[in-house]
Formats: C-alpha cells, structure tokens, sequence
C-alpha cells in the first residue's frame, strides 16, 4: 500500500440519521399478506413513491453535510423481490432514474449491505435460491439508479454459513455478471476472520471491506494498533481493481473495545486508515459521530484502542 495519507477521508452515513432528516417507511410481511392481492398493491405503491422521494431527500442532506458516501437502506422498496413489487418498479423508472442522477450530480457514492439473511453458502438450496433473488433485486435497482455494475456501486455481504468457504466461492463464481461485479466480501467477529475473507476474495476476484472492529474481536487483540490491523487493510486493497476505491468500516466497542455493540461515537480510529479514502462509520450518533471525526480527523492519528 502507498504511504501516502489522506488529507481526510470521505466518511460514510449508514442508511439513517441520529435526527429524523433522513428515514424511510417498512411494511411488514404480516400486514402485508393480510391485504387482498389489490390492495398489497397499493401499498406498496404508496411505500415506494414515499421512500423514493425520502432517498432523494437524503442526497440533499448528504450535500448539505459534505457527506459523499452514503449506504442506502435495504429495505428501501420492501418485497421488490416478489411478484407483487417487482410488477411495480417499472412504474418508478424515472424517479430512480432521477434520483441516482441527483446523487451523482452531488458527488455522492452510494454503497449497499442486504439483509443478513442473504447467505450464499447456506446447506439448504431454499436459502441460497432466495438470496440470489434478493441480490438480482438489489442489482435491478442499482442499474435503475444508473449505478455503475462495478465495485464503485458495491453490494457487501458477509461470509455466511461457517465451514463452507468451497461452497461460497463457487456460489459467487456462478453470479450474474449485474450482481458479482458489484459483490464485496466483508470479515465478520465470529465465522470469517480477515484472513478468511482475504483468501475467498483472492480466489473469485471480489473485493474485500475490511472492519477493523470485527478483525480485533475475531482475534482477541487489544489495539487498532496491532500489526495486524494495518496488514490485513494493506492485504484487503490489493484485491480492489481500483485500488482508490478501497472501502473500509470503522466501528468502536460500546461499553469495551471489543464489545461487538456500536457506540455512539467513534473515539479510536486505526491511524492504518489514514491511507483509506473511504469509510464508513458505524456509530449509533450517526451524522454527528461524522460531524465530529470531520472536525477532528487527522491521518497521523495517535495510537488508539
């Protein structure tokens, strides 16, 4: 990796504000299959038209707040990958299109992370068949944003079902291109350590999301400041084909460092992140955990943690 830091990175918004600027409307499955068939219709039609207008919204307050990186929610348009909403998306082409276009004329790169139930290596055929399903969906409306199908426009997933990397690294080869061109694969705390990831990612040309914080917890260490950290982060660029797009999460422990729980602020950063544009912070005060690291960041941070 370069030795050469960033002056300050771009810091990312997780899906919501701490303040009620930027929030989107759910429907659950319940309430939604206790409507007749034209009904679920209207619903969701009335969902989509409100939280299409409310991520147009959230362009504004990323400018507003000199946030350019921004992860959309993935429950934006709820049940898009059944019959029922995917019939609809047609209808809101335009305003996708509108609205990837505002984001772009902002300067605001915009990432995805599926639910967790998205697990590509799972032992039952079911769950790997309707997590493709869910990523198609995500795929069609990153294209009808007009997102580039590269890693610029990620997806991240996690490693799955543990013990099954063979099976997930021939899941991920058998994508479609729409999907695995956009895939990233992030470490997790408990199943896939860094290294783990690192060597799923070398074998199917996926990009890696390194997390400082899931990489301490996995291997019970003690500071952001081991060796290991900025190793592992080094590791994870050589595996994006653009290497300046490298993207990175920041989180801290709540009530210890490797407390898995997010706090509220971030009060010790890797100073390995210096040299990584892109991060996105995972703190419950949301922008005003951005705002503060805005005013406060420096790449030859002090040893933390």
């Amino acid at each position: 990796m370069s030795d050469h830091l960033i002056s300050r990175p771009e810091l990312g918004l997780v899906c919501i504000t701490a303040s009620n600027r930027v929030r989107f409307k759910t429907i659950t499955r319940k309430r939604l299959l206790q409507a007749s068939p034209a009904e679920q219709t209207a619903l969701l039609r009335s969902l989509y038209s409100e939280n299409l207008k409310r991520l147009n919204a959230a362009a504004d307050f990323c400018r507003e707040a000199g946030i350019h990186l921004f992860r959309m929610n993935s429950s934006l348009l709820p049940f898009a990958d059944i019959a029922v909403g995917a019939e609809l998306l047609p209808e809101f082409a335009e305003f996708l299109q509108i609205t990837g276009n505002h984001f772009k004329a902002a300067g605001i790169r915009v990432v995805l992370h599926p639910d967790q139930f998205v697990v590509l290596n799972s032992d039952r055929p079911e769950v790997v068949a309707n997590s493709i399903k869910n990523l198609r969906m995500h795929a069609l409306i990153f294209d009808m944003l007009g997102f580039p199908r590269s890693t610029w426009a990620l997806m991240n997933v996690h490693g799955g079902k543990g013990d099954r990397a063979p099976q997930l690294i021939q899941a991920i080869r058998e994508l479609p291109d729409a999907i695995r061109c956009r895939l990233t694969l992030e470490n997790d705390e408990y199943t896939y350590g860094a290294t783990d990831i690192l060597e799923i990612c070398q074998a199917t040309g996926v990009a890696m999301v390194f997390d400082a914080h899931h990489h301490v917890i996995y291997e019970k260490l003690d500071s952001y400041e081991h060796p290991s950290v900025a190793a592992m982060l080094a590791a994870a660029r050589t595996t994006w084909t653009v290497p300046e797009w490298q993207l990175v999460h920041i989180s801290n422990g709540n009530q210890s460092f490797r407390d898995p729980h997010h706090s509220d602020f971030i009060v010790a950063m890797p100073s390995a992140y210096g040299k990584v544009q892109w991060i996105e912070v995972e703190a419950k005060q949301k922008e005003n955990a951005i705002a503060r690291l805005q005013q406060e960041w420096n790449p030859e941070i002090s040893p933390a943690g």
